[in-house]
């Protein structure tokens, strides 16, 4: 007798915590090397499917499983979620970067790095703060009084569409900003009066001359 089996594969990130993803990550760490092992964690952790289920599937069903699966997994057109709300609580993100309170930059500079790990949760918790007023399109949130680790702890069960909404847009700025910067920087090398023309062309094909004038 065939048994029917329903296999539900997520299309976005919505249905995946923060605290869910890091796990997740970590465990695939654990198996970088082994492909196989990798998949199947993948096929049991998104999708309920278990090796012995795996097993049973014909190569085609499985196929488009996999397929389906990579696409969500490539996702990466997330947009800023301006706000969010928790447990009844609105939270607005920082609504001027360029005026944030320099404790809060100090803060966020701590993290070893801008990536989605262990550390993210603190980056997020100080983004977003409480809305204090709504005027529009314009708001106010409530001012950077410091780094709250229980308050960070909350950004675990916050989806991921919300944490890659927010890692994209930084993600963007810096593209945009390395490309005006060595842009910047080329036309700076070319004029460099301390440098002889045939040199300069040189280094500065190689990228050579750009770096220094980076460092």
């Amino acid at each position: 007798m065939k048994k029917e089996i329903k296999i539900t594969v997520p299309k976005n990130y919505s249905a995946i915590s923060l605290s869910k993803y890091i796990q997740i990550e970590n465990d695939m760490e654990q198996y970088k090397d082994d492909e196989q092992a990798q998949n199947a964690f993948l096929l049991y952790n998104l999708c309920g499917i278990t090796p012995k289920i795996a097993n049973s599937l014909d190569s085609e069903t499985l196929n488009k499983i996999n397929k389906d699966l990579s696409l969500f997994l490539n996702k990466t057109d997330f947009e800023l979620q301006r706000f969010v709300t928790i447990d009844g609580v609105k939270y607005g993100f920082e609504p001027n970067l360029s005026k944030m309170a320099y404790g809060a930059y100090l803060d966020i500079s701590k993290s070893e790095s801008l990536l989605i790990d262990r550390n993210w949760k603190n980056i997020m918790s100080i983004l977003y703060r409480p809305v204090t007023k709504e005027r529009g399109a314009l708001y106010s949130i409530e001012p950077y009084k410091g780094f709250d680790e229980k308050k960070s702890d909350m950004w675990l069960d916050v989806s991921m569409d919300v944490h890659f909404g927010c890692f994209f847009f930084f993600n963007r700025i810096l593209k945009e900003l390395t490309k005006d910067t060595l842009k910047s920087l080329r036309e700076e090398a070319l004029e460099d009066p301390e440098v002889n023309p045939h040199t300069k062309r040189i280094l500065v094909e190689s990228g050579e001359l750009i770096n220094r004038l980076l460092s």
